[in-house]
């Protein structure tokens, strides 16, 4: 009675199993399959990952993946902009540039630390893949400005920055040093270095192009 109880429960089980599987659709499957991809790029490393691997940990068939990614570069590009695109940072309001820098340079750590060391791996990954430059790596998985915007924005209207002055390389330089660090370190950033990158870098360089 026990094993066939037991026996009814693995029927009942497995059935559910396939209707959830089954049921996934459209945005919701491609999702699925990119956050198993992107699971499957940090756990075994780029050149371990393989289209059969990430089919495996989502629970799919690998025909699945290749009607939407013609190969493993490709998946691998769109799961790092999945991962991108949902994976915000807080954007502080301190009430002065100055404050939000340094509250928003300090909150890359833990995840972010994840993002470098696996785009690392990556980039190299692609690179000697595809044939790619550094540069045309970056272009596909990085966007074009980091989640700084409304950093700026807020700036520009207390009159601290003025976006129209002020070189495109003054803002990114921030995040590019903060990017540079983790990568070499693969930790997250020190405060003093936080606060050597805003005050003795940044804020000198945007008081140069500030309204008078």
């Amino acid at each position: 009675m026990q094993a066939s109880l037991s026996f009814a429960m693995l029927v009942a089980m497995t059935e559910q199993a396939q209707r959830t599987r089954q049921r996934r659709r459209g945005p919701e499957l491609e999702a699925a399959l990119l956050e198993a991809a992107w699971h499957d790029l940090v756990d075994v490393g780029f050149a371990r990952l393989t289209m059969e691997s990430v089919a495996a940990r989502a629970k799919t068939g690998v025909a699945v993946l290749y009607r939407r990614w013609a190969n493993k570069d490709d998946l691998v590009i769109a799961a790092i902009r999945h991962f991108g695109a949902t994976h915000f940072l807080d954007i502080p309001d301190t009430g002065s540039l100055r404050g939000d820098m340094i509250a928003l340079l300090s909150s890359f750590g833990g995840t972010r630390v994840v993002f470098a060391a696996t785009m690392s791996a990556v980039f190299s990954g692609l690179m000697a893949s595809a044939g790619l430059t550094p540069a045309q790596v970056r272009e596909m998985v990085l966007p074009d400005r980091p989640q700084s915007g409304q950093v700026f924005a807020r700036a520009h209207q207390r009159g601290e920055i003025d976006l129209d002055r002020v070189p495109p390389a003054v803002l990114t330089m921030p995040f590019d040093l903060v990017r540079h660090d983790m990568l070499m370190t693969y930790k997250p950033i020190p405060p003093e270095r936080v606060h050597a990158i805003v005050d003795d870098l940044f804020m000198p360089l945007v008081a140069i192009s500030r309204p008078r």
